[in-house]
Parts: C-alpha cells; structure tokens; sequence
C-alpha cells in the first residue's frame, strides 16, 4: 500500500493541527520534513516515542514541532504511524501537508486511515462505523453509545450469536458428512435451544433499534401552532439564541425556520413553521401549507397553544392535524392569566407540558414528555445497539434466517436442510461486523468519513 497522510485535525484555526501519515515509509517520510531538536533521526525511534523539533520546507525550517512514532502493527491503522503537530493556523497545517506529500505521501482519501484500521484487523466494520458516529454525536447519549460500539459492545454480542451457531453448524456437517464416523449426533432440543435464543438476542438488537436511533441520530421535530402562540419564542428557548424573530405582530414566522437542539440528553431536529390560521396573502398561504407538510411527515409535534387566550378554530385545527402522531400539547404563556380550555387540549393529547417560553420555564418538564412519548426513557447508552440501516438489515436477514431454521426443525426436517439456513444467518451475521462483507459495501461506508479519519 502506499503511504498516506492528510490532516488529523479540523479545517479551521486551532492550538494545533495535526498532520497523520500511515503507511511502511511514513517514518521516513516524517524524517524528510522533521528535524529533531537533539539532532537524532526519527528512523531510530521506537514506537510510542515523541521528539520536539522544527518542521521545514524546501531545506528552511518554518515552524516549531512535535513528532509521535507509532511501530507497526501498535497503531490505529496498524501500519506505521506518525503524526506531527504544529501550531493550528490553516497556513502552517497546509505547508506541513504540501512538504510531505513533497516527500513521497500521497494524499489520503475520505475514511482512509479507519479502512486501513478495518483491513489490518484494527477494528471490526461496526466499530469502524462507529468512530463516524462518535465524530459527528450531538448528545451525551449518542456519544455515550458510540463509544461503546466502538469498545466493541455490538460485536461481542454477534460474535457470541455467531460462534454457538458455528459450533452447532459444524457438528451437523460432521454428523452428516460422517455418519459412520464416532461422532456425537447433535440432540435436537440443545440445537432448539441455541436457535431460541440466537433469535431471542437478534430480536432484543431489533426492536431496539428505532430508540437507538432516536437517541444517536436525534429526532425530526415540527413546532406548529396558530399565530402568536409562542412557537418562535419555544424555538428560540431551545435553541439557546434567537433564531426565529420573536414580535407581537401575528404571523412573524411565515416560512419553516430549522436547527438542531439539545434538549437534555435528546438531539431534536426542530423546524418552526408558519402560524396555522384561516386567509393571508399568498406568501403566508404557502408557508401554512408547508406547516401542514411538515406536520406530516414529522417524527415529533410540539403543539403550542396560547395560554392566556381561549381556545380557537386554529387551536382546533391544530389539534385536529395532530391526531395519529406523535404530538405533545405545549401550553405556553403560563406566566400570563389561564383562559384557555385546558382539560380539551390534555383530552386530546397523551402528553401535556404547561411552560413560559419567555421566562425559560418548563424545558426539563419538557424533555421527560418527550422521553416517555418516544419511549426512551429507560435508554441504556452502555447496551449494543444497531447503528444504522445496514447493521439492521444484515441482522434481520440472519434472524429470517434462523426462524426459518428453526421451524424447519420443529416440523422434522432432516439436519442438513436445518443447516443450510443456519450457514446463511451466520454469513448475515459475518457481514454486519465486515468478515464477510463486500468490497463494494466497506468502500461505501468508508467515502462517508471525513478525510482525516
């Protein structure tokens, strides 16, 4: 393989930047372009070894520097590792680049240093995935999860599903290929019992999965509510700055104004829409419109009513639009005098939070409505979950597989035929954590990751 580097680091200004090179010549690479402060060389350094010294270009030395040797195969990528930090100005970090790519790297392409991880056996395909996911997390729960992924809690689980059902699989072959042969035959209620519980662990991983991902990728949230209910004023509580403009003129907000929150440990995709109300122009018609789309195709409704006012034909046709989702009455303005029908608005809604956006209160009493409405309260961020659509797919198809299996016993199928699709769940499940895995998909996961991982 060639030799790669490109910058470990951000794209913007820093303490430090970091340049990683990877490969058999990287230490000679690094040599070319690093001049050790005592006069050494970087070839003679072992591994997990730092020197200070300068960075240079061309023969001149144009900044100060540290370079930390890695030895093969006791690295991230399981080459031979260096990686040299400057100070972070883009300028410096784009010399450093460009002079040891004038050395012989060459530049390393989006995911290239994991893929190299995954290849030499560093990390498994989830755990590779993983480190995407804990770069780009937004919450403690996400990142909380991803790290465990990455510390291998997915794989240990499937590693155990599959390792029973090997050690299963390879007696029947043996019985079956030898009958005549001193070997034990596998008793039917210990191979139902290994399928009983594969399909029991499978079936925990995907059910699990839509709070995990609740959890990891975060929520796509519309507020919705009439004209001056206090939707933009909502948006801007979680959102910790104004982004949505906040006046007492109704119908401020005449288009969908998106960001992404925290709301404690959840990640809320929020979108905050035109005022929901009978007439307008044909701006305002067109951003109600897009509300109504919205509140469709929402995962999460926040719908907000005006505390201090009765409730109106808008309110109603909020309520109305909210019906079948999953929807939490915000009932704001609670620091003003109650007029509005409160008990119409809780009888039509399974959770009801009662808030003043404008003095800040109510966010926690929020965040416990949405938890127990999405179902993720009791989220475990240390268990395994299935990171993504692949990960899902791969171990639904192995858990087919298995049911299949298992009914095929239990009809009295004869052991071979059991097998057959027990070896196609074990190659479902060799494919989720990449020992079987194409060469297509693990380019596929890999362009998804910035070039510096």
């Amino acid at each position: 393989m060639t030799t790669i580097a490109a910058p470990a680091t951000g794209n913007t200004p820093g303490g430090i930047g970091v340049i990683r090179i990877s490969g058999d010549r990287a230490v000679e690479i690094a040599d070319r372009v690093f001049v050790c402060a005592d006069g050494s060389s970087l070839l003679n350094l072992k591994g997990y070894r730092a020197k200070f010294g300068s960075v240079k270009s061309a023969g001149e030395c144009f900044d100060n520097a540290v370079a930390l040797v890695f030895r093969a195969p006791k690295s991230y990528t399981g080459e031979d590792v260096v990686e040299i930090s400057v100070h972070g100005g883009i300028y410096i970090i784009e010399k450093t680049l460009g002079a040891v790519f004038a050395a012989g790297a060459e530049p390393a392409q989006a995911g290239e240093f994991t893929k190299r991880a995954f290849l030499n056996g560093k990390l498994d395909l989830t755990q590779a995935e993983s480190v995407a996911d804990l770069i780009s997390a937004q919450g403690e729960a996400a990142a909380k999860a991803s790290f465990n992924l990455l510390q291998g809690a997915l794989s240990d689980k499937i590693r155990g599903v599959t390792e029973r059902l090997t050690d299963c699989s390879a007696l029947m072959a043996a019985w079956v290929d030898y009958p005549y042969e001193e070997i034990p035959e596998l008793e039917q209620e210990e191979l139902g019992e290994t399928l009983k519980t594969a399909q029991a662990q499978l079936q925990e991983l995907i059910n699990s999965y839509e709070n995990g991902q609740t959890m990891t990728q975060g929520v796509e949230t519309v507020i919705a509510g009439k004209p001056n209910a206090g939707k933009s004023t909502l948006m801007n509580l979680l959102a910790g700055r104004e982004k949505s403009i906040v006046t007492e003129i109704a119908g401020t907000t005449r288009d969908v104004v998106e960001e992404s929150v925290r709301l404690g440990e959840l990640v809320l995709h929020l979108n905050d829409t035109a005022g929901i109300h009978a007439g307008g122009d044909a701006v305002e018609s067109i951003g109600i419109q897009r509300a109504m789309d919205k509140i469709s195709s929402a995962v999460l409704v926040l719908a907000v009513f005006d505390s201090s006012a009765p409730l109106s034909d808008e309110d109603r046709t909020v309520i109305e639009q909210c019906r079948g989702k999953r929807a939490i009455a915000v009932i704001n303005k609670t620091d003003l005098q109650q007029r509005i029908d409160a008990a119409e608005i809780e009888a039509a809604f399974a959770e009801t939070v009662y808030i003043s956006a404008k003095n800040g209160e109510g966010a926690a009493e929020l965040e416990d409505a949405v938890k127990r409405l999405l179902g993720v309260e009791q989220f475990d961020a240390s268990a395994p979950i299935l990171a993504n659509q692949r990960q899902k797919s791969c171990c639904k198809n192995a858990l087919d597989y298995i049911t299949e299996a298992r009914t095929a016993l239990e009809s009295g199928m004869t052991y071979d035929a059991v097998n057959v699709m027990m070896d196609s769940a074990i190659d479902e499940l060799l494919a989720l954590t990449g020992k079987k895995a194409t060469a297509e998909v693990v380019d596929n996961i890999f362009s998804k990751f910035c070039v510096g991982k």
